[in-house]
C-alpha cells in the first residue's frame, strides 16, 4: 500500500472527527459513506484539502459522504485497517446503541424516517453497483455485435456460445432479488443470509417446477394482458410469480423479516439464538413471502410501473422533460434509487424500460459540463482541476458514473448547475420532439448510460442525438461563460502565478548560489563567462543538494527526548510517517525545528509540515490524537505558505489543557521523506533545550 493512500486515509479519519465519531462506514462506486455520532465534528474544508478527496458532502442528520473516485475501495480498505479504527470500540464509554440513540435524537424534527427509508433503499443497492456496471457493459458488448449483424442475440436458435454470454450478464439481473435481500438484511442489522435464503427459496427448482404441476390453474388477466397461475398449497391458494429481477419483493420481505428476527431475539434465550432465531424466521417468512409478500410486491411494482407508463404514453412530452430535469436534484440526495428500482421492475414486467432514455440526457449534460471545465483547465494550465475533471470525465463517458463530476466539481462551483440544467432541458426536449407519437426511447436492459451502452437503446440514432445535444449544450455554455465567478477566476489566476513565480525564484536562487564555486573553478580569465552562463541556465535547471549534504533539525521545545519507537502511537512508533524523535514538552511554546516553507498547517493548530530549501520535509505533530480537541488550547502563530526561520514560534499550546483532556502531550518530530534521504540520525540526547540539534539528516 502506498504512503500516499495511507496518509490520505489518516487525514480523512482526522477530518471526519476521528474513529470514535464513526458509527458505520461503507462505500459505493465513488464515495465513502459515513454515519457519524456527531456530524458537526466533520471539517469540510480540511477534508477537501486532502489531495485524494474530490469533495465532502454533508447529507443531513448524521450522514456524511467523502468523494474519492476510482480509488474509493483502496482508501476504504486502508481506513478500515488503521489502528484507530480497530480499537475504536474499546475506547468509548458508550455502546453502539447509545451512540445511535443519541444520533437519532439529534435528527428529530428533520424527518428521520424519510432519511432512514431512502438510506435503506440506497444501501440495498450500493454494494452491487460494481457487478451491475460489469453486467451492463457485457450487455453493451452484445448489443454492439447485434447492431453490426455479427449475431442475432434475440434469436431463439443462436449458437450455444452466445447463450453462454447471456448467462454472464443474466446471472446478475436474474438473481438480483437474492443480492438485494442480503444487502437489505445487512442494513437492517440482522443476519443477512436469512433474508437472502428466504428469497433464494423462490428460485429453487422445486418452487419453479410448481408451475408444471398438474394441479396448477391459470387464467388470463385482461388488465395486465398476462397469464396468471396459482396452485393450492396446504389448502391455501398461492400465486405463482416469476421473481427473477424483481427488487420490490426482497425490499419488503427483508423489512418484515427484520421484525420477526429481532422479535425472536427478544423472547428466545441468547444461548440458542444461533439455531432458533434463523430457523423460526425462515419457518414463518418463506411461506409468508410466497403467499403474501411476493404477490403483493409484484402487484405494487406493476402498479407503479403502469402509472409511469401511462404518463409516458399520455404525456410523453412532459415525461421526457421531467426525468432529466429531476435527476440533477435526486442524485446528490441519493433519492434516485427508487427510480432505478422501477427501471428493473419495468424490464421484468414490460420487457423494456422507458426511464433510462431520458435519464441519459441528464448524465450527458453532466459529462458535458465536466468536459467544459476540462477544456478551461487545459487553457489555464490548471493542473489540479485538469486532473480532477479529466478523471471524472473518463469515469462518466466510459462508465456512466456521474458522482465524480457531481461531487468533485459541479457542487463546488455555483455557476455550473444552471448551465448544466440547460443541457438537461435541451436533451429532454430533443427526446420529446424526436419521439412524438411513440412510447419514447426504450431499452430492454438495465445499463449505466455511457458511450459504450448507446447501442442498447431504441431507436439508437434518436437517443444518440439527444445525449449529444445535452452534452454539447452544457459543454459550450461552460466553455464560453466559465464555471467560476470573476472573483474565483482572479483567485485561481493569482494562486497559479504565485506558484509559478515561486518555482522560478527557487530555480534562480539555487543556480546563483552555485555560481561563485563555478567561477573559482574556471579561473580568473573565464570567470565572467562562467558566471554569465550559470545565470542563463538558472531558470532552466535548479541545483540539487549534493550527496552528503546534512541538515540539522532542532528540538521544537525544551523537554525529554523520546525515541520514535517508544511514542505511544502505532503509526508514529512504526515509522510509517518517517524516522524522528518525540519531545515531552516542559513549556507551552513550540518553535520551528528548521528554516523553510510551511507546506501544511492544520486549522486545529496541532500539526505543521515544513520543507527546507534542501528538500527535507519535517512534520511537527503536537500531542497524540490532539486533533480531537478541535483546536481548543492551541494558538497557531503561522499558516500554510509562510516562510519560517529555525527557532521562530509555530504555536502556543496550553499543555495543561491537553493533559486534562486525557491526551499525550508528546511533540512528534518526523522526517516524512525519510526514504528519499541516505540517513536520518537522532542525536541521542535524553533531554534537549529548544533549539538543540536532535536529528541530523544526510542526503
Amino acid at each position: 500500500m502506498s504512503t500516499d493512500i495511507r496518509s490520505a486515509a489518516e487525514a480523512i479519519l482526522d477530518g471526519i472527527g476521528g474513529a470514535e465519531n464513526i458509527t458505520s462506514l461503507t462505500h459505493c462506486a465513488t464515495r465513502l459513506r459515513f454515519e457519524l455520532a456527531d456530524a458537526s465534528k466533520a471539517d469540510k474544508e480540511t477534508l477537501e484539502a486532502i489531495p485524494k478527496v474530490m469533495g465532502a458532502v454533508p447529507q443531513g442528520g448524521r450522514n456524511y459522504q467523502v468523494v474519492i473516485g476510482g480509488d474509493v475501495a483502496t482508501v476504504y480498505d486502508e481506513i478500515k485497517a488503521l489502528p484507530q479504527m480497530k480499537n475504536r470500540n474499546q475506547s468509548g464509554g458508550q455502546s453502539n446503541d447509545d451512540v445511535k440513540a443519541a444520533a437519532r435524537a439529534k435528527s428529530k424534527g428533520k424527518l428521520p424516517w424519510m432519511d432512514a427509508f431512502f438510506e435503506y433503499l440506497s444501501d440495498s443497492f450500493r454494494p452491487i453497483l460494481g457487478v451491475l456496471l460489469g453486467a451492463s457493459l457485457i450487455i453493451a458488448f452484445a448489443s454492439v455485435l447485434d447492431a453490426f449483424g455479427v449475431v442475432d442475440f434475440r434469436s431463439p436458435d443462436k449458437p450455444a456460445s452466445w447463450f453462454f454470454v447471456d448467462a454472464m450478464w443474466r446471472s446478475v439481473f436474474y438473481f438480483l432479488p437474492v443480492m438485494v435481500a442480503y444487502n437489505a438484511g445487512k442494513k437492517l442489522r440482522i443476519d443477512p443470509w436469512v433474508p437472502a435464503t428466504i428469497m433464494a427459496a423462490l428460485f429453487t427448482p422445486e418452487f419453479l417446477n410448481l408451475s408444471e404441476n398438474p394441479a396448477v390453474q391459470c387464467v388470463t388477466n385482461d388488465t395486465l394482458g398476462a397469464e396468471q397461475c396459482s396452485i393450492e398449497i396446504f389448502g391455501m391458494t398461492m400465486q405463482l410469480q416469476d421473481y427473477g429481477g424483481n427488487v420490490f419483493v426482497p425490499l419488503i420481505m427483508a423489512a418484515v423479516a427484520a421484525l420477526f428476527y429481532k422479535g425472536f431475539q427478544k423472547i428466545i434465550p441468547s444461548a440458542v439464538h444461533m439455531v432458533f432465531v434463523p430457523f423460526l424466521t425462515l419457518l414463518f417468512l418463506i411461506p409468508l413471502t410466497a403467499f403474501l409478500i411476493g404477490p403483493f410486491g409484484v402487484w405494487a411494482g406493476n402498479g407503479i410501473g403502469a402509472g409511469l407508463s401511462w404518463m409516458n404514453d399520455n404525456a410523453p412530452f412532459v415525461f421526457a422533460l421531467a426525468i432529466p430535469m429531476l435527476y440533477p436534484f435526486l442524485v446528490p440526495l441519493g433519492l434516485h434509487w427508487p427510480l432505478n428500482a422501477l427501471m428493473l421492475v419495468n424490464i421484468q414486467t414490460l420487457g423494456y424500460d422507458f426511464i433510462q432514455g431520458p435519464m441519459g440526457a441528464w448524465n450527458f449534460a453532466c459529462f458535458g459540463a465536466t468536459a467544459g471545465v476540462l477544456a478551461l483547465s487545459i487553457r489555464d494550465h490548471d493542473t489540479v482541476m485538469r486532473q480532477t475533471s479529466g478523471s471524472a470525465l473518463l469515469a462518466g463517458l466510459l462508465g456512466g458514473v456521474s458522482e465524480p463530476s457531481l461531487y468533485g466539481i459541479h457542487l463546488r462551483y455555483k455557476r455550473i448547475y444552471p448551465r448544466m440544467l440547460v443541457g438537461c432541458f435541451a436533451g429532454g426536449l430533443t427526446v420529446a420532439l424526436l419521439t412524438l407519437g411513440t412510447n419514447g426511447i426504450t431499452t430492454d436492459a438495465f445499463v449505466f448510460t455511457s458511450l459504450l451502452t448507446i447501442p442498447v437503446f431504441t431507436p439508437m440514432a434518436k437517443y444518440a442525438i439527444a445525449i449529444a445535444v445535452a452534452f454539447f449544450v452544457a459543454f459550450f455554455l461552460i466553455l464560453f461563460t466559465d464555471y467560476r465567478t470573476p472573483e474565483e477566476r482572479a483567485e485561481a489566476k493569482a494562486a497559479r502565478e504565485a506558484a509559478e513565480k515561486a518555482e522560478l525564484d527557487n530555480a534562480d536562487n539555487a543556480a546563483l548560489a552555485d555560481a561563485p564555486a563555478a567561477t573559482a573553478a574556471a579561473g580568473a580569465g573565464a570567470g565572467a563567462a562562467t558566471a554569465t552562463a550559470t545565470k542563463a541556465d538558472a531558470s532552466a535547471k535548479a541545483a540539487e543538494p549534493a550527496a552528503g549534504t546534512t541538515t540539522d533539525i532542532a528540538s521544537p521545545a525544551a523537554g525529554k527526548v523520546v525515541p520514535m519507537a517508544e511514542i505511544d502511537d502505532p503509526v508514529f512508533s512504526a515509522g510509517t510517517l518517517g524516522d524522528g524523535v518525540g519531545i515531552v514538552p516542559e513549556n507551552n511554546e513550540v518553535y520551528a525545528p528548521v528554516s523553510g516553507t510551511v507546506m501544511s498547517a492544520m486549522k486545529s493548530g496541532h500539526a505543521y509540515g515544513i520543507k527546507t530549501e534542501d528538500g527535507v520535509e519535517v512534520l511537527v505533530h503536537i500531542g497524540i490524537n490532539t486533533v480531537k480537541m478541535k483546536g481548543e488550547g492551541f494558538a497557531p502563530a503561522v499558516k500554510k505558505g509562510d516562510t519560517v526561520k529555525q527557532g521562530e514560534l509555530l504555536a502556543t499550546v496550553d499543555f495543561a489543557k491537553v493533559t486534562e483532556a486525557g491526551y499525550d502531550t508528546t511533540i512528534v518530530l518526523a522526517v516524512t521523506n525519510t526514504k528519499a534521504l541516505s540517513a536520518v540520525t537522532p542525536a541521542g540526547l535524553n533531554h534537549a533545550a529548544a533549539g538543540d540539534t536532535v536529528i541530523t539528516t544526510t542526503r
